[in-house]
């Protein structure tokens, strides 16, 4: 079973109840990833290293070896 089937089925219980329909998926990922990261940089400031965006960091790096 798919996602989307088990968020229709979800759904139409929850209609059928009378309860609120859960949340579409991918409705909240952005949030998460959004908090994964701060408590990723939040990690690194407690542990003495410097906060720093990697993937941007790997991409230029990569940018400047390409050219």
């Amino acid at each position: 079973m798919s996602i989307t089937q088990q968020y229709l089925l979800d759904a139409h219980r929850a209609r059928s109840l009378g309860r609120a329909a859960p949340p579409a998926p991918g409705t909240h990922e952005e949030r998460l990833v959004r908090r994964w990261r701060d408590e990723r940089r939040f990690r690194a400031v407690l542990a003495g290293r410097p906060v720093r965006p990697r993937l941007r960091a790997a991409l230029e790096r990569w940018r400047r070896r390409a050219t």
